[in-house]
């Protein structure tokens, strides 16, 4: 009798066996999770958001532009809408040369979708503000950067040293400079939560917002308007300089933005070969054939002064008075 006890010391050394309550909830809170994020992938909640999230489109275009008749307006030169006294930029021949092949190339630099988005927002403010059609504004930001991938876009100067910035503008002709003419532009217009290369200080020619809303500006001031005619070749004519560079900037610029507005706006496009002839038989023309007379003018008379006709000889050998 004295070991009945024992069975009961021994088994106070067995370790007891874990409760099993804990491990099914934990069992079933875990299968519910996985359910759960099971459903939300299924659903694109989780991990779908970027994929899924609205992508950016391109502002509405306000007029649809018609193809010019040849020489059925000539260019408007000097119109200001804002009484705006806007500087002509006056490139060297140099940098014409320069600016003549970079134009050349601007279309065809490959430029992403996802890229373009940041710029849609800016670009319909700067419309609305200014009442500037967007597609002469985002052509003018293609032959400036090819939208703002050129090297050097976003610090320092041009090779000319003189522009800067998505839309290339001149920060050391005036005084005052086109820029400083300009710069506060983006006060009249409401900022965009976020875009890229926003500034820390304001205004900046590195700042997409600030410089396209002063390029809209100075277009407005120079004639631009909703439509792509004669007032919008004019401006465009003026945002680069009057000489023959400025010609074929301007044939350009607005050829690709009535193709744009034609045809829907299209990021490597290049320009419709008809369009541009259009463009420039109607409005290109002839200001080169006035800007080519001008320039045999300015030959004619310095070779007058270089080379003056001898004077007439009396018989005697000596010269005869001027009259």
């Amino acid at each position: 009798m004295a070991l009945a006890p024992a069975p009961a010391r021994l088994e106070a050394h067995v370790p007891s066996p874990p409760a099993e309550r804990a491990p099914w909830l934990l069992a079933i809170a875990l299968g519910t999770l996985g359910v759960l994020a099971l459903v939300g992938a299924l659903s694109g909640v989780i991990g779908g958001g970027a994929a899924r999230a609205p992508a950016a489109s391109p502002p509405p275009v306000p007029l649809a532009a018609e193809l010019p008749a040849p020489a059925a307006l000539a260019p408007v030169a000097g119109q200001r809408a804002h009484g705006l006294a806007v500087i002509v930029g006056r490139p060297s021949a140099a940098q014409q040369s320069a600016d003549a092949r970079r134009f050349a190339g601007s279309s065809q630099a490959q430029i992403a979708t996802r890229w373009m988005e940041g710029f849609y927002p800016i670009y319909a403010i700067a419309q609305e503000t200014f009442a500037v059609n967007w597609l002469l504004l985002a052509s003018i930001h293609l032959q400036e950067s090819a939208f703002s991938t050129a090297p050097g876009t976003y610090r320092g100067l041009n090779f000319a040293h003189c522009c800067g910035g998505p839309m290339q503008f001149n920060v050391t002709n005036g005084p005052p400079s086109t820029w400083q003419l300009v710069s506060d532009s983006y006060r009249y217009g409401r900022r965009p939560a976020a875009y890229d290369h926003m500034t820390a200080a304001h205004p900046s020619i590195y700042d997409d917002f600030d410089s396209i809303m002063a390029a809209a500006r100075l277009l407005s001031a120079d004639g631009a308007e909703y439509r792509l005619d004669n007032r919008a070749w004019d401006a465009a004519y003026d945002y680069y300089g009057h000489d023959l560079t400025g010609v074929t900037y301007a044939d350009q610029v607005l050829a690709r933005a009535i193709g744009w507005s034609q045809h829907g706006f299209c990021i490597n496009c290049g320009i419709e070969v008809r369009l541009l002839e259009a463009v420039h038989a109607a409005y290109g023309a002839p200001v080169l054939a006035q800007l080519e007379a001008e320039e045999r003018a300015v030959a004619r008379a310095r070779r007058a002064r270089e080379h003056p006709p001898p004077r007439p000889r009396t018989a005697g050998g000596r010269h005869t008075p001027a009259a």
